[in-house]
């Protein structure tokens, strides 16, 4: 039984009713250790507010979307008439509705840019791995999350462009049809799929993501977390137990994060008020038309935070495939003659290999669009064991490390305006070759991340008042 606390008789009401609370409930003691006496680095930058940016816009998310299913109708015929009633009779509709798509374009923006910090620190490294793997499942729960969230206006981009995609599936050798059809409840995308892609938008998948973003900050605070420099704090300490190079969250980060907060708020209204389609990006224009199962658009494309995977999908042709089975078996010959190891194992090296080539020759190229599409996603999950580099924080890696990591920043944004523009044939080789060096990046990773000379880490974090 936990130690009850005794209060003076002449406390204030408010002492009173908090230590009330915390006999019953550790309010005070959480917030100790996660806010008041939770040390973090004191050399954190303005990378580090993309974290509290993106569970603000998941509040912002949910409270939104609490309202918009009030007045939402989950039916084929009522759907996109409904939407219309939130948008023109519904008091402050247009708003909440504007805050809800502008919010689903800003969640993915700050996610992508807290994870491109995760990326240039090192924060996937060893003891942080399975913070990065619950991040990684938000953002593949995040992607279901949106995708189901985008049939729900049943526009013309919102019927075809969840026709194009569950379509995919069916390319699943044996199992594609059936899994297709069980994802649509239909023979084509309708009233059943509404239904579902609704139930699990509003119950399932939010239920999942606010369960990994708890399982990612209790996992975060276990093991602290890593600063510009990638040095763990908590080795240095003094007689206190108190970091030497931390500082309590909160007021310290709490008042930096606030300030993040504001500057974010601003941009966000601005975009709500002004504007919310963004060119056609956050709200497509033919998404303003009533899906017409008799009318297909000219250009069927995903929203823009799923253009560089989309892209990764188109990619993949029949000619794309001659060159990925000889990058399978070029990499199978580098791996005999590069590394020692027993004759039994290059051998199942090679064998493997020649199978997998052959299964790519036999196996339809849409299928491996498919893979491709999948694997530009699982393969983030598997960062943390992809990194050799002596050194976490890509400040004291050689210098051409940084232009890697801005080629390949520039590589997932060519594949994202890629993704949005129609197929072409220069478009397709750009984005074929594009497609190569995303893979490419990743899997020789564990190459490219040993070699040059890393500069000196120092022992202590560097930090400049600013």
């Amino acid at each position: 039984m936990a130690e009850y606390h005794e209060i003076s008789p002449n406390a204030p009401a408010g002492e009173k009713l908090l230590n009330w609370v915390d006999n019953r409930f550790p309010l005070s003691k959480l917030f100790k250790e996660h806010m008041s006496e939770y040390y973090a680095s004191k050399n954190f930058n303005i990378w580090y507010v993309f974290g509290v940016l993106s569970l603000l816009v998941l509040v912002i998310q949910l409270v939104t979307g609490i309202f918009l299913v009030m007045h939402y109708k989950p039916d084929a015929a009522l759907a996109f008439g409904s939407v219309e009633y939130i948008m023109r009779d519904v008091p402050w509709g247009w708003l909440i509705r504007y805050m809800h798509s502008t919010g689903a374009s800003a969640f993915f923006l700050v996610v992508y840019l807290h994870m491109f910090r995760g990326l240039m620190y090192g924060s996937y490294r060893k003891p942080r791995e399975l913070v990065w793997l619950f991040g990684c499942a938000i953002f593949l729960a995040l992607m279901a999350e949106a995708f189901m969230g985008y049939l729900l206006p049943w526009g013309q981009m919102s019927y075809w462009g969840a026709q194009v995609i569950v379509n995919l599936f069916s390319a699943i050798p044996f199992i594609g049809p059936d899994l297709a059809l069980l994802i649509r409840g239909d023979y084509v995308v309708g009233d059943a799929t509404l239904n579902r892609f609704f139930s699990f938008h509003v119950i399932a998948v939010p239920l999942v993501l606010l369960g990994l973003v708890v399982a990612h900050i209790i996992a975060l605070h276990e093991v602290g977390s890593l600063n510009p420099d990638g040095i763990e704090i908590k080795a240095k300490k003094d007689a206190r137990g108190i970091p030497l190079d931390g500082i309590p969250f909160h007021p310290y980060y709490t008042v930096h994060d606030i300030f993040g907060v504001s500057v974010f708020l601003i941009a966000f209204s601005a975009i709500v008020f002004f504007a919310p389609e963004m060119g056609g990006y956050f709200l497509e224009y033919n998404n303003f038309i009533p899906a017409d199962p008799f009318q297909t658009p000219l250009h069927i494309a995903p929203v823009w935070y799923f253009t560089p995977f989309y892209s990764l999908l188109r990619a993949v042709t029949s000619e794309m495939m001659y060159v990925l089975i000889a990058c399978v078996l070029g990499g199978a010959v580098l791996a005999v003659a590069k590394v020692r190891m027993p004759s039994v194992f290059k051998a199942v090296i090679v064998g493997g290999a020649v199978v997998i080539s052959a299964l790519m020759m036999s196996i339809d190229a849409k299928f491996w669009g498919v893979v491709a599409m999948g694997g530009g996603v699982v393969i983030l999950f598997f960062l943390p064991w992809l990194d050799n580099s002596p050194v976490k924080s890509i400040r004291y890696r050689p210098d051409w490390h940084k232009y890697l990591y801005a080629v390949f920043v520039v590589d997932f944004l060519v594949l994202g305006y890629l993704g949005t523009q129609p197929v072409s044939v220069i478009s397709g080789r750009i984005a074929q070759v594009s497609t190569l060096f995303y893979f490419g990046f990743f899997i020789l990773m564990p190459w490219w991340s040993r070699l040059g000379t890393p500069k000196p880490v120092p022992d202590r974090v560097t930090y400049s008042v600013h």
